[in-house]
């Protein structure tokens, strides 16, 4: 009777365990997936490519910038567009990727290079993004950078 009630139990737990872990290798891609779209984000702020880097944002996304100012999707990209700020160099570090179902926050630390108004800048600082995943592709919502002196 025992070996009939411990091959039940094995056996009903055998799909939670598949479940697990489709879940893990879902989480491992979606993790992927969304550093890749975190880099791309940086190259894409380098060469002042507004519409790439509108392709990754949903239509309601806010940022807090380094100096506290609230912008919303427009906004961010006319400064994305802005020629007079020149970056030279965006590199993320100590990133980490938390998911919550189909949210994912992104923590890390970043350093800038570059060229504002013809001045030379290095910033370092950290940003969280939140992104959601809506029809199957992952779209950030909100931003919020702080500089690190």
């Amino acid at each position: 009777m025992m070996r009939i009630l411990a091959l039940a139990i094995l056996l009903s737990a055998a799909p939670l365990v598949t479940v697990a872990q489709d879940h893990a290798d879902n989480s491992s891609g979606d993790k992927s997936m969304i550093l890749a779209l975190e880099s791309a984000w940086n190259q894409a702020e380098i060469h002042h490519d507004a519409t790439a880097v509108a392709a990754i944002m949903t239509d309601t996304f806010i940022s807090v910038d380094h100096h506290g100012a609230l912008q919303n999707k427009s906004q961010y990209l006319a400064g994305v567009k802005d020629r007079s700020f020149q970056p030279e160099e965006i590199a993320n570090s100590e990133t980490s990727v938390y998911l919550y179902g189909n949210v994912a926050i992104v923590t890390s630390a970043y350093r800038t290079k570059g060229t504002d108004s013809g001045k030379p800048f290095v910033h370092h600082g950290r940003f969280t993004d939140t992104w959601v995943k809506l029809n199957g592709e992952w779209k950030c919502v909100a931003d919020q950078e702080t500089l690190i002196h």
